[in-house]
């Protein structure tokens, strides 16, 4: 039986952090700014966690990664 691949979609936007969390970047960040409230535009620059519910379906797309 053949390797699982990485899904080479997902390992541009997902870093894997020290402890083996996984790290992604916030939605609605990639245009219309303007409407958006300044606090907003803060809290969606920095980058969040994966939730623990959706790990299960990521872990083994990132496999080679972790």
């Amino acid at each position: 039986m053949p390797k699982q691949k990485t899904h080479s979609g997902l390992k541009k936007r997902i870093k894997v952090t020290g402890s083996g969390k996984l790290k992604r970047g916030h939605a609605y960040t990639g245009h219309l700014k303007v409407n958006k409230t300044h606090k907003q535009n803060k809290q969606l620059s920095k980058s969040g966690l994966v939730h623990e519910s959706d790990m299960k379906r990521i872990k083994p797309l990132i496999s080679n990664l972790l």
